[in-house]
């Protein structure tokens, strides 16, 4: 076949030539501030209409489970008038001895927990579903961070991102070959509209971070935000946007476009920016969570983040919280495992900086 036939090679030609003009290179912390502000209100522009106004959330607790060191409560909020999150919150026990270490002034630090694909929410949980079971080994990739953040006293927020989980209805009739995947039929009807799926998911978790300020429980000067994979650029953009997050875990995600995008196809469209690859990379992106604490987890047989990726262009995150003043405030965190939490990481992270 021509090289000249192929839309994938015109692809990659294009990415190769094309300049992107925030792409960070400041050398100062004055130059580091300009970037910051110039490029974070670009970045807020291309993720295209956000809703127009706060509504009252109305929350309602749907149910209460005990478990071992913690309940679940199962709590619907709207985040605009026509759409309501639903999502667990994990509440370690008063008898809990970790959260009776972690608590000061009786409140506990809080936790948001941003799911990949699969089965949303309930993943995340430790929810398993019967054929989820069945097609991979559930326990070895660690997605079930929730209980184990609650048990070692931490509250921890679970929401499901649109089109997920109890949110996943409403794709409409499936085509001949089967259904289309959800996350990027869900981007493309909504970006007809002038919408972004992942602005709403943004939207979505500050709204869970809104709740979270309600309860009594929660520390508001202690939350983060940690997520895998999908729930990886979730938590990227979402901690950028919200100066609420003292602390984020970008898991399984963090690599360049290049790589796991360009070459390897491994996106979908609810975890896309348009027009971005015009102005930044990955690495430009993450670097403007400086100066908040952030934690960089990859593993080393990720089949879908290639690893040796993920290690070089880490270097531009480093960069900018050197110009910040705070290069201890990022971490790389290059692991033995895959596509996965990487648990003792990701405790270490959250116990250092809430």
């Amino acid at each position: 076949m021509s090289h000249f036939y192929s839309m994938g090679e015109y692809i990659k030609e294009r990415y190769r030539r094309t300049e992107r003009s925030f792409a960070f290179d400041a050398g100062s912390e004055d130059e580091w501030k300009l970037w910051k502000r110039l490029f974070t209100e670009k970045l807020h522009d291309l993720l295209g209409e956000w809703p127009e106004t706060l509504v009252n959330p109305r929350p309602v607790i749907l149910e209460r489970v005990r478990y071992d060191g913690y309940t679940c409560e199962k709590v619907v909020i709207h985040s605009e008038e026509n759409m309501q999150v639903p999502f667990y919150l994990l509440v370690p026990d008063e008898n809990n001895p970790k959260a009776a270490i972690r608590r000061k002034n009786g409140k506990l630090p809080a936790v948001l927990c941003l799911h990949g694909h699969g089965a949303g929410k309930d993943d995340v949980a430790g929810i398993q579903h019967g054929e989820r079971q069945r097609e991979m080994d559930y326990r070895a990739h660690r997605y079930d961070i929730a209980p184990e953040l609650a048990r070692e006293g931490f509250i921890a927020v679970v929401p499901d991102a649109r089109g997920f989980g109890e949110r996943k209805l409403g794709y409409g009739k499936p085509h001949a070959g089967g259904e289309k995947d959800g996350c990027d039929l869900v981007f493309l009807k909504s970006i007809m509209l002038g919408i972004n799926p992942l602005t709403l998911n943004i939207w979505d978790a500050m709204r869970c971070i809104d709740y979270l300020e309600s309860r009594e429980e929660a520390d508001q000067e202690r939350i983060g935000c940690i997520g895998l994979s999908f729930g990886g650029a979730w938590a990227l953009y979402t901690s950028i946007f919200d100066d609420r997050i003292r602390a984020a875990v970008i898991s399984g995600y963090f690599n360049s476009f290049e790589a796991h995008a360009i070459e390897w196809g491994n996106f979908c469209g609810s975890m896309t920016v348009p027009h971005l690859l015009k102005y930044g990379e990955m690495a430009d992106v993450a670097a403007l969570l400086a100066p908040k604490p952030a934690l960089f987890s990859c593993g080393k047989e990720d089949i879908g983040f290639p690893f040796q990726a993920s290690q070089q262009v880490y270097e531009t995150v480093r960069k900018a919280y050197t110009a910040a003043g705070c290069e201890q405030n990022s971490k790389f965190d290059g692991f033995d495992g895959g596509h996965q939490f990487h648990i003792p990481a990701v405790l270490d992270w959250l116990n250092e900086w809430l």
